[in-house]
């Protein structure tokens, strides 16, 4: 944390408190041991000043850009910082222009460090290439998209990859604590309520920057209160202040199948808890309710099929009757139809059989249907054997006739294997008692 009476003057106070809090050195940075704890690559490598290009991937309040800083703080390079949100490719050639002129009189390296790179399409990020290549600037890139689907392949061989998580609960009250520090100037007696402090470091979900400004916010509060509130401040007053939290998530970005794959699995895993959070993430979040209204269907074919048939009768069901009411009244239905799904019996045998069933179509894609289940309406086709020898099935004991139905290459092919669970153990019975007529 930085040193509160760096900020005395009255103009400096006035500085948004991010920003005044930003740390000077690494021992100040929290979060990120796995990248920056004693001994690690990217620590060992900032402290000898020897970085080369790079991309923080993180989410927001991680800590990318004050770590890009920090870069440039250890490796005496100048720093320019250009967003991708406001800024384009010609001022990109103006920092490179600056770049190889700094290079050339002062024998100073340059940092540009790209907010947001993901903002640029694939074709702006080939800006960046020559001049990574040369040295003429060291590329530090942010952002909260997966740079190996924003990052074209050419630019994303040049830099190194490191992964910022969210700041765990201990790093945000060392926050809150250096916070209210840095504040003590502005608002005389500032202090937090435990229940209060427990209710900040929830809203912050991880982002340094949300319970700086939140922190922020409430002071502001506090000072325009008259009379001022006694005592510390309250979970409930802090409570009064806050916005509400937006679930973070992107419908057309990674967090999005992120999201959806922790549904299915949960589903998958019996985990009715688990499937109603990441269901209730989702709608949050902004998704579709139709597009889960599909997966869920899918969800009911892929995973439980005859191991309990209603289940995909209930997700079609919960599609329809979504449909009907629409929001909110409507998701009710999706909810019921995922608790079905995540209690029902599991079964991914008709899935299996599906696949094996098209792999044998590709490799066999000629094979003649076999004479005795061809149709035969003319006089000619039943001259040629089309037809001849097919046992109608109803007529059989047991309602089967055990013939084969499959080219000859394929005869006693098994790609359904049912379970023993639910109904599909009674299909199994079923099988069993069809494959000895064939036998006889």
């Amino acid at each position: 944390m930085a040193d509160p009476s760096l900020f005395s003057s009255v103009g400096e106070r006035n500085i948004p408190l991010a920003h005044r809090m930003r740390p000077e050195k690494l021992e100040e940075f929290l979060g990120q041991e796995q990248l920056l704890g004693p001994g690690k690559p990217l620590r060992d490598t900032i402290e000898r000043g020897a970085v080369g290009s790079m991309v923080f991937w993180g989410p927001p309040g991680s800590g990318k850009t004050t770590l890009a800083r920090l870069v440039a703080n250890y490796t005496d390079r100048a720093f320019e910082s250009f967003s991708a949100v406001t800024e384009g490719v010609p001022r990109v050639r103006e920092i490179i222009k600056e770049a190889q002129q700094r290079r050339e009189l002062e024998g100073r390296g340059t940092i540009l460090f790209c907010d947001e790179i993901h903002r640029f399409n694939k074709a702006q990020q080939d800006a960046f290439l020559p001049w990574v290549e040369e040295g003429v600037i060291t590329l530090i890139g942010a952002t909260t998209e997966n740079p190996s689907f924003e990052l074209n392949s050419a630019l994303l061989s040049r830099l190194r990859v490191f992964v910022l998580q969210p700041l765990e609960p201990q790093h945000i009250r060392a926050i809150i604590e250096g916070a209210l520090s840095c504040l003590a100037e502005d608002t005389v007696g500032l202090a937090f309520a435990e229940n209060a402090v427990d209710l900040l470091v929830r809203h912050a979900d991880g982002d340094a920057r949300r319970v700086l400004n939140a922190t922020e916010a409430v002071a502001d509060h506090v000072q325009s209160l008259d009379p001022s509130p006694e005592g510390a401040i309250s979970a409930d007053l802090v409570e009064s202040v806050l916005e509400r939290r937006v679930a973070r998530y992107d419908k057309s970005g990674e967090e999005h199948y992120n999201l959806i794959s922790a549904l299915h699995k949960a589903v998958r895993g019996s985990d009715v808890e688990g499937a109603l959070y990441w269901l209730a993430r989702m709608i949050d979040g902004g998704e579709d309710p139709l597009y889960l209204a599909r997966r869920v269907v899918r969800m009911a074919s892929e995973d439980i099929g005859l191991a309990d048939p209603r289940a995909l009768s209930i997700a079609l069901a919960a599609k329809d009757a979504y449909h009907f009411l629409g929001s909110p009244e409507g998701e009710l239905a999706l909810v019921e139809a995922v608790i079905y799904l995540a209690t029902a019996p599991k079964s991914n045998r008709t899935y299996e059989a599906w696949s094996r069933a098209q792999q044998a179509a590709r490799e066999h894609p000629a094979e003649p249907v076999p004479l005795h289940v061809r149709n035969a309406p003319t006089g000619l086709m039943k001259e040629l054997g089309y037809g001849k020898g097919y046992r109608y099935d109803h007529a059989e004991d047991g309602f089967a006739a055990g013939q084969e139905y499959l080219p000859e290459v394929l005869r006693g092919a098994r790609w359904y294997e049912p379970t023993d669970q639910g109904f599909e153990k009674t299909v199994a019975e079923r099988l069993e008692r069809w494959a000895k007529m064939k036998e006889t």
